[in-house]
């Protein structure tokens, strides 16, 4: 199949795919005499699998190593599961620091009142300045 058809099959763009190819993270497709690209089951399967390891955040070189072991008949699960368990711990840390800025945000627009006026503890916020002490801007 072509490359359009084998992104409509994974939900891989065209793009991707080409991007994927250039990084050596799926193998150059077969070339037609047409030099159309020619991708098999094999490589929609192989796209799928990357497709789904990039909807659960995994990076570029985790996936490396995933497809690596998945092509590993005598791979060690406890190798996948601490890959996968270091990638948990990675998204936790994002998630602590995703949480500390929305505290941030929330308490600098709680200070806000909103009214017509230029003061603005965002704005503060936003540049460092410490004029809003009490949570009020004065």
């Amino acid at each position: 199949m072509q490359i359009g058809e084998a992104a409509r099959l994974t939900g891989v763009s065209a793009k991707m795919i080409r991007h994927y190819e250039a990084i050596g993270l799926i193998p150059g497709a077969d070339r037609r005499e047409s030099n159309y690209r020619d991708y098999g089951h094999h490589d929609v399967h192989r796209l799928g699998f990357i497709r789904r390891a990039r909807d659960l955040g995994f990076s570029i070189e985790e996936i490396r190593d995933l497809l690596r072991l998945w092509g590993d008949t005598q791979r060690s699960s406890a190798d996948v599961k601490s890959l996968t368990l270091n990638h948990i711990a990675d998204l936790d840390r994002r998630i602590a620091l995703l949480m500390e800025m929305r505290t941030t945000l929330a308490g600098l627009a709680d200070a806000c009142d909103g009214s017509d006026r230029p003061d603005c503890p965002i704005i503060a916020g936003l540049e460092g300045s410490h004029a809003h002490q009490s949570g009020r801007a004065q």
